[in-house]
């Protein structure tokens, strides 16, 4: 047991330096597009980024815990498909399709109670994310047709088909935006918008970390999540085992699309200025939770705090336009450093082999 309890340590301890790593390497890689574009200010810029939502205070860190919320969701969904053996590349989807049934119920379901408005919405964009997310299971489970394939195709199947629905239910054609949502369907500030001086702030943030626990709950001490997790380290033994792979397969990918759909939910209903609008792009939100769960090394608790830091880094990067950067550039180096955290998983590997051997090393010397 104790052999074992000083493994789980050991990766976890390469788990966090490793990001680490991959986030330093991607900061001195923007500092070199920094300098390029402007050596005089390159390392103002980059310190002004490292503060992230500290340079602006409350209202700044306000900031980064709106726009973390969604990309915590989205990558809790790209991460517990990882975890499960499956690749979610359809987040984005399962994001978008969420977000305008929360939106939809948001406007026209003004016969519900003030008080289970926007629960309702919500619950609502749980179910269409997770029914967006169970197609591309079913051809898996039944056909193996490929996961990424199935749902990058659901990813357009998805905008498409909102974008029109939008039009024909909620739109506002002087805008090209849906119309707003009722007061009742907004998600309640509890006075967090007080607090950090942010209209748009909600209680969304405390939602997304009740999320974070509960799927990691689910994963690490349920016979639910070892059977998932089985799954997907071995299809071939869990099967032999007796545990049902097509199952859970279709499974994982429902909770993984109701995690993505509730992401969307979570973005909309936040009552400020916040619209869907009838756009052919992909939503960002679905891309961003492949980079938090890469960071995140996809354990749901890493999930969390690689979806605040990548906001705080966000939050920052909008501040260095002080300095003459232009947007483009600021993009570039966020990208840079999100994209880093794909390399994430291959530093962890060489720290637990480094940190492995030195062990292996001192207990031959005893």
């Amino acid at each position: 047991m104790k052999k074992k309890h000083n493994l789980l340590h050991s990766e976890g301890t390469s788990s966090f330096f490793s990001a680490i790593m991959a986030i330093a390497v991607g900061l001195l890689f923007g500092l070199v597009i920094l300098l390029i574009s402007n050596y005089k200010y390159a390392f103002p810029a980059l310190i002004t980024i490292i503060k992230g939502g500290f340079t602006d205070g409350t209202t700044g860190m306000g900031q980064v815990l709106y726009m973390a919320t969604p990309m915590i969701l989205t990558g809790l969904s790209v991460g517990f498909a990882f975890k499960t053996g499956l690749f979610n590349i359809g987040a984005s989807g399962q994001f978008t399709s969420g977000a305008f049934v929360a939106v939809y119920i948001g406007i026209k379901w003004t016969f519900l109670p003030p008080s289970i408005h926007w629960i309702v919405a919500l619950l609502g964009a749980i179910l269409a994310g997770a029914l967006w997310g169970m197609v591309p299971g079913i051809l898996k489970a039944l056909a193996n047709v490929n996961e990424v394939i199935a749902s990058i195709m659901m990813n357009y199947i998805g905008i498409y088909l909102v974008n029109m629905l939008i039009v024909k239910t909620i739109y506002d054609p002087l805008k090209n935006q849906t119309l707003p949502i009722a007061k009742s369907a907004v998600i309640p500030r509890g006075g967090l918008d007080k607090m950090f001086g942010v209209n748009n702030m909600n209680i969304g943030i405390f939602i997304a970390i009740v999320v974070v626990v509960i799927i990691y709950i689910i994963l690490n001490k349920t016979t639910f999540g070892y059977e998932l997790k089985a799954c997907g380290l071995s299809p071939d033994a869990s099967k032999y085992a007796g545990i049902n792979d097509k199952r859970n397969i279709i499974l994982s990918m429902v909770i993984a699309g109701a995690l993505a759909g509730l992401g969307g939910g979570l973005l909309y209903l936040s009552g400020s200025g916040k619209y869907m609008q009838v756009l052919d792009i992909l939503a960002p939100e679905g891309f961003n939770g492949i980079s938090v769960a890469l960071l995140g090394m996809s354990n749901p608790i890493g999930i969390l705090f690689a979806g605040l830091f990548i906001a705080h880094i966000k939050v920052g990067g909008y501040n260095i336009q002080l300095f003459n950067y232009s947007t483009e550039i600021i993009d570039i180096i966020i990208a840079v450093i999100i994209y880093c955290g794909a390399f994430a998983l291959m530093f962890k590997n060489l720290i637990y082999k480094l940190t492995r051997r030195n062990k292996m090393e001192k207990e031959e010397e005893r």
